[in-house]
């Protein structure tokens, strides 16, 4: 049987003898006996029993009968011919953002995410897109046409030549590729194909990474992308083997909170483009909608004039986005004062009222503070401190920062403040949103024009400046 491109498919055996192996789940080494402790990745309770059949020729698959360009000897790096690349545009700004500007042809992308978070929704808007003038292929494994049908009406979607197909078996999908010859492949999801030429039940390590690797063979042979659909465990990380990071070229994660419209596409692997960049989506009723101007959908709905709130210039790869923090101080009438953070780490919340009681003489000891990200955004880097600080000084006291006020900074233990990364991008988009001051920590001071900017050294400078 010949495949687009010159491929031949060929189907192995049944066989007749077997052996018993464990497999971790988490990084997909094999061991002969079990164990409560993967001895590869220090897991605990993830070895598996799986039974492996042994035949001569287990496993699918593909020969190109013309690859012209392959040697038996290796290349010299300046002889290797420069290939252009022409990517496949999928509709999506951001998405194509992400990717590093659109699919690559032949290159397996593994899109994974928490339920309900859109991402059947947002491989249905690019099939569509990528249909409507090439043939796109999408198979369906956990719902049904008419499902499928309904969700492309809900979001007022028209594909012209987009092929569903609800099928988990691996062999029934490949004869339609080779019927079909699609631009674009997409699986909904990984985990449920299978193949009867590779052991384990649906949805095993066995049959999880075998499908992946012959999908891999077929992505780079016929030189058609294509897009794999993930689950998720409970701890967040992309569900089946350690090993399907590895076979594919680029992992996608979409991510928000489940009560909050904002859907942020972040990319951890990305083999053709870098892995900073960050697509920004909103939830609405037709879908994902691209957000061409983030930080003033985050800013629109701030209340004027209010203690606590104070703004800050976040990084998120490599966009420069603004929020609000904000900050409540009450007293307490509990025996301990409560800390609570949402989108700020605790702990790291837990140090900076420390630094304010001991180098500002704050007395917080009986308050209970409360700090907020605007948005849902969850913040890791330390350049937020000096924006917490200033909300929880201004809630204290009970008075306003300027509106046109926005602060970027690292605190230390001793009270002193520090410079922070890309610095110049952050005030920037300061500036252009329109506001007129930007307090930073450190000794240097960089040269903006239209914005005022102004460097402390220590917390207690700045509280001076701010005259609390």
């Amino acid at each position: 049987m010949i495949i687009k491109g010159g491929l031949s498919y060929h189907k192995s055996k049944k066989l007749s003898t077997s052996k018993v192996k464990f497999i971790c789940t988490n990084c997909g080494k094999s061991f002969s006996k079990w164990a409560g402790k993967c001895l590869n990745c220090g897991e605990w309770n993830t070895l598996r029993e799986q039974i492996e059949k042994t035949e001569k020729t287990t496993k699918i698959g593909f020969n190109r009968m013309d690859f012209n360009s392959a040697r038996d000897f290796p290349y010299l790096l300046q002889d290797i011919p420069r290939l252009r690349i022409n990517r496949i545009i999928t509709g999506s700004k951001e998405f194509d953002r992400v990717l590093g500007g659109g699919l690559v042809p032949g290159s397996l992308v593994l899109l994974a995410g928490d339920p309900g978070m859109g991402k059947s929704t947002l491989a249905l808007q690019v099939a569509t897109f990528v249909g409507q003038k090439q043939p796109v292929l999408y198979v369906s494994g956990e719902e049904s046409l008419n499902q499928i049908r309904l969700r492309s009406e809900r979001l007022k979607l028209k594909p012209l030549l987009l092929h569903l197909f609800t099928e988990t078996n691996l062999d029934a999908i490949l004869t339609q590729l080779r019927k079909i010859k699609p631009h674009l492949i997409i699986i909904d999801s990984v985990q449920t194909i299978f193949s009867e030429n590779f052991t384990g039940a649906q949805g095993s390590v066995s049959q999880v990474s075998n499908c992946a690797n012959v999908l891999l063979q077929v992505a780079k042979i016929t030189n058609i992308p294509v897009i794999l659909i993930g689950h998720v465990t409970k701890e967040g990380s992309v569900a089946g083997p350690m090993i399907l990071e590895h076979v594919v070229d680029t992992i996608l994660f979409l991510e928000g909170e489940k009560y909050h419209e904002l859907r942020l596409l972040r990319v951890i692997k990305n083999r053709f483009g870098s892995t900073l960049e960050v697509g920004i989506f909103k939830m609405e009723t037709k879908g994902l909608k691209e957000v061409s101007n983030p930080s003033g959908l985050f800013l629109k709905e701030r209340l004027a004039n209010q203690p606590g709130s104070i703004i800050y210039p976040l990084i998120e790869g490599n966009r420069p986005l603004l929020v609000e923090i904000q900050a409540l101080v009450n007293k307490t009438v509990l025996a301990y004062p409560r800390r609570a953070a949402s989108g700020v780490n605790l702990n790291r919340l837990q140090v900076l009222i420390a630094v304010l009681e001991k180098c500002l003489n704050l007395k917080l000891f009986n308050m209970d503070v409360y700090v907020n990200i605007i948005g849902g955004f969850k913040v890791k880097e330390p350049a937020v401190d000096l924006a917490v600080c200033l909300a929880i000084i201004s809630s204290i006291f009970n008075k306003p920062l300027p509106d046109s006020l926005a602060a970027v900074g690292e605190v230390g233990l001793l009270g002193d403040l520090r410079t922070v990364n890309q610095l110049d991008r952050r005030i920037e988009e300061v500036k252009r949103l329109g506001f007129k001051t930007c307090l930073i920590g450190g000794a240097n001071l960089p040269k903006f024009s239209g914005i005022t900017i102004k460097n402390f050294k220590s917390l207690k400078e700045l509280l001076h400046f701010l005259n609390f």
